[in-house]
C-alpha cells in the first residue's frame, strides 16, 4: 500500500530526541522554547506558542480571543472537524462559509455575502476561521479587509500550510489575521509526532495564550493580584488547560524545521509532476492561486461524482492508500444535531461527492507516483 502521506524520520531526528531523553527536561523545557524560535524565524511571526496538538492551538486561540457564550464562529465546512469544534469547547455556536470550488477554501465572495446579510440581521460572528486547505493560503488580503469592516477577529487555521507563502509573506506571519495555528501530525509537513502552535504578531495574546496552555497559570508578578510571598509562588489567574508539549516532541520539532524549505520544495516538484502526468486524464487537478506558494500538504482531485466511489474503492483495492479531506463538517451528526441541514453549502456538497487525496509526501518515488496515476487511468478506464 502507497499511503497518502507519510513521515521523513532521519538520523538527526533520532538523535535530537535521544538527547533530551538524556538531559534534564522531558516535559516543557529549553527545546520548546528553541522550537518556537525556530517557528518564529520560519514565519516571521513575533510570538509562538507550542502545544500538544493544533486543535489545542485552536482552543487557546479562541479563549484568548475572548470567544464565549452567546458568540458565533464561521468556518469552512471542508475541513477537520476541530476548525468548528474550537468554538464549541467556548460554549459558542458555528456556522460555515461555503468554498471557493477552484481551491477548496472558503470563497470571500460567499463570506462578504454572509457577513451583508449578517450585519442586517445583527448576528455577525465574532472570529472567522479560514482554512488553508491542502495547504494553499486563503485569499487572506480579501478576508483581512472583511475582518476589518464588520469587526470580526481572524485564525488561519494553517495546519496544512506551515512552509507555503502568501504575496511576500510566509504563511503564519499574520498580516491579515490575529492568530495562525499549525499542526505537526506525522502526515502534515514537518512534525513533532502530535503537536501544535499558535502564532501571533500581538504580545498581549501571546502572553495569554501561554497562560492558557499551562492551567491559567502565571509566575510574572505584574500578571498577579497581589505581591508574590516568595520565589516559589505562582497565580492561577483564569481558567486554563494541559496544552503543553515536551521536550521530546520540540526538539524533532527543532530538527524537522532544519528541512522545512526542502519537504515544501519537494513536495511542489511531486504535485508538478502529477500536474504533468494528469494532464490528458479526465480528473480536476488542484488549482492554483497567483502569488501563493502550496505546502502541498494533499494533492487531490476530483472525479465524477457517479464513479467517485468506485474509483476511490478501486484504488484502494490496487494498493494505492487514498484519502478523502473532507466530510463537511456540516454533515456530521452532533452538527446536524445543532440544526446545520444537508443542502446548505452546496459547493462543499459538490466537493465531497468528487474530491480524492492522491498520496503525497516528500519521500516519494517516481516508481511510486507512477503506479498511483497508473492506477488512476485504469480506473477511469483510460
Amino acid at each position: 500500500m502507497i499511503p497518502y502521506g507519510r513521515q521523513e524520520i532521519c538520523e538527526e531526528d533520532i538523535e535530537a530526541v535521544v538527547e533530551v531523553l538524556r538531559s534534564d527536561f522531558l516535559t516543557q523545557g529549553p527545546a520548546v522554547r528553541r522550537f518556537e524560535e525556530a517557528l518564529n524565524a520560519a514565519t516571521g511571526a513575533s510570538h509562538a506558542i507550542a502545544v500538544n496538538s493544533a486543535t489545542s492551538a485552536l482552543h487557546i486561540a479562541c479563549a484568548a480571543l475572548g470567544l464565549g457564550p452567546g458568540d458565533t464562529l464561521w468556518t469552512s465546512p471542508v475541513t477537520f472537524v476541530a476548525s468548528a469544534n474550537c468554538a464549541r469547547y467556548c460554549c459558542a455556536e458555528v456556522d460555515f462559509v461555503d468554498i471557493d470550488p477552484s481551491t477548496g477554501n472558503m470563497c470571500p465572495d460567499s463570506l462578504e455575502e454572509k457577513l451583508r446579510r449578517s450585519a442586517v440581521a445583527g448576528c455577525l460572528p465574532k472570529i472567522v476561521v479560514p482554512v488553508h486547505l491542502a495547504g494553499l493560503s486563503c485569499d487572506m488580503v480579501r478576508i483581512g479587509a472583511l475582518a476589518r469592516e464588520y469587526g470580526f477577529h481572524v485564525i488561519e487555521d494553517a495546519s496544512h500550510a506551515i512552509g507555503g507563502r502568501y504575496g511576500n509573506q510566509a504563511v503564519g506571519y499574520c498580516e491579515h489575521s490575529d492568530i495562525a495555528v499549525f499542526s505537526f501530525h506525522p502526515v502534515k509537513i514537518v512534525t513533532t509526532g502530535e503537536g501544535g502552535a499558535a502564532l501571533t504578531r500581538d504580545a498581549d495574546l501571546a502572553r495569554r495564550m501561554d497562560r492558557l496552555r499551562s492551567h491559567g497559570i502565571t509566575r510574572d508578578p505584574s500578571e498577579m493580584t497581589q505581591a508574590p510571598d516568595g520565589p516559589w509562588y505562582y497565580q492561577q489567574i483564569e481558567l486554563g488547560w494541559n496544552y503543553r508539549m515536551t521536550d521530546i516532541q520540540a526538539a524533532l520539532g527543532v530538527a524537522q524545521m532544519k528541512r522545512l524549505d526542502d519537504y515544501v520544495a519537494r513536495r511542489n516538484a511531486r504535485a508538478e509532476r502529477y500536474d504533468s502526468l494528469l494532464s490528458n486524464v479526465p480528473v480536476v487537478r488542484p488549482g492554483r492561486c497567483e502569488d501563493t506558494l502550496s505546502a502541498f500538504h494533499l494533492y487531490v482531485v476530483r472525479v465524477d461524482a457517479d464513479r467517485h466511489k468506485t474509483v476511490f474503492e478501486g484504488l484502494r483495492a490496487r494498493g494505492i492508500g487514498v484519502n478523502l479531506h473532507y466530510i463537511p463538517v456540516h454533515l456530521q451528526p452532533y452538527y446536524r444535531a445543532l440544526g446545520l441541514m444537508p443542502g446548505t453549502f452546496p459547493e462543499a456538497e459538490r466537493y465531497y461527492s468528487e474530491a480524492i487525496s492522491l498520496p503525497l509526501f516528500p519521500n516519494m518515488t517516481d516508481d511510486e507516483q507512477n503506479s498511483v496515476v497508473a492506477a488512476l487511468k485504469a480506473e477511469l478506464g483510460g
